[in-house]
């Protein structure tokens, strides 16, 4: 005979599913997020502290609405923001571990015309922000290597503060160069300097203002054993271009590990081109049929339990392009390197977009 207790569970299930398809193409969770946006599971964010670094760099201390699954240092987050009604991702490499608190630190320098660091910039505590993560290969390994370098320019530095403030204690030898316009300009640089005068690190700042660029020439006469030493790099594309020849040059590639900023040139428009990636297809959509429809009429077989109220079957990632929230007008923009999660069956081109699926 069937329990009181497994009678209510199956009747809280049952109810659970009529309830959304009465309410599709909106679900509980939708109305959820208004009324409790940090219930337990919510893949967000508060913006519990905000702390200036430079003139140009905050660090945002943020605390998880879900069980944070643990990073390894020198590993990113994605956070997405509402920017004048458009939902942008980027990503920002983690500052630190997680806190005893249960709370995450990143740092985010501003970019000129940047909306998303321009928007975190001026954020204000209470905040709340979508977050995606961890992810990211450029990390430390396990077993420390004998010689260090860590070569960083600009907001570069922060995936190396992660792994400095998490692993410095094992690790042996280490050098930091790292580039920045003034010396007001270094970030955490009270830090940094404290660390040198301990003597756990040799510490080179570079100037640009004063001292011109950091160059891979310039880096190899502020150290002399660069080639023997395990490298990891960050920082604008010209200066990792020029480093990785040096190393290919010189025969120590295998000892280099670079980490690239990457410009997000993505703009939202109304329907466009739809690439469905592993199933082949290719087809144009307009801004008012969904991803899910799109897909099935031009011979897609999609994951979906829509039409049976089972919902968030159909989310596949976004590999690159923007859709917009049928809904509500909220554009999710991606791109190859920092993919997003969407909904196809209440989401629509807003641009040439790609799925993997």
């Amino acid at each position: 005979m069937e329990s009181t207790s497994t009678r209510t569970r199956t009747l809280s299930r049952t109810l659970g599913r009529v309830a959304e398809a009465l309410c599709t193409p909106l679900v509980p969770a939708d109305y959820l997020d208004i009324v409790a946006p940090m219930r337990p599971g919510a893949r967000r964010a508060k913006v519990v502290a905000v702390r200036p670094e430079t003139a140009r760099a905050t660090t945002l201390v943020l605390r998880p609405a879900f069980r944070w699954p643990g990073h390894r240092p020198g590993q990113y987050l994605r956070l997405g923001v509402d920017v004048d009604g458009v939902r942008l991702w980027r990503s920002y490499s983690l500052t630190g571990p997680q806190r005893p608190d249960g709370t995450l630190t990143v740092t985010v320098g501003a970019l000129d015309g940047g909306a998303v660091s321009s928007h975190l910039q001026s954020v204000r505590v209470g905040a709340l922000v979508e977050v995606d993560g961890p992810d990211g290969v450029f990390t430390l390994p396990d077993v420390a290597p004998a010689k260090t370098l860590f070569v960083t320019a600009g907001t570069g530095l922060t995936p190396v503060v992660g792994m400095l403030r998490t692993r410095l204690a094992d690790l042996r030898d280490v050098v930091l160069v790292h580039s920045a316009r003034t010396a007001d300009d270094v970030m955490f640089a009270e830090e940094l300097r404290d660390w040198a005068a301990q003597g756990r690190l040799r510490l080179v700042e570079r100037h640009t203002a004063t001292q011109g660029r950091l160059t891979a020439a310039a880096l190899a006469d502020l150290v002399p054993d660069v080639a023997e030493r395990e490298t990891w790099a960050c920082g604008p594309n010209g200066l990792l271009d020029e480093i990785a020849a040096a190393a290919e040059a010189q025969g120590w590639t295998q000892r280099l590990h670079t980490e690239r900023f990457r410009p997000v040139l993505v703009e939202p428009g109304t329907g466009g081109t739809v690439t469905y990636g592993r199933a082949g297809v290719t087809l144009e959509a307009d801004g008012a049929t969904t991803l899910l429809a799109a897909g099935e009429a031009g011979g897609v077989l999609l994951p979906s339990g829509c039409r049976m109220g089972i919902c968030f079957q159909c989310v596949v990632p976004l590999t690159e392009g923007s859709v917009r929230d049928v809904r509500n007008g909220v554009v999710t923009t991606a791109t190859a390197e920092d993919p997003a999660l969407v909904q196809t069956c209440i989401s629509a081109a807003a641009g040439p977009c790609a799925l993997d699926v």
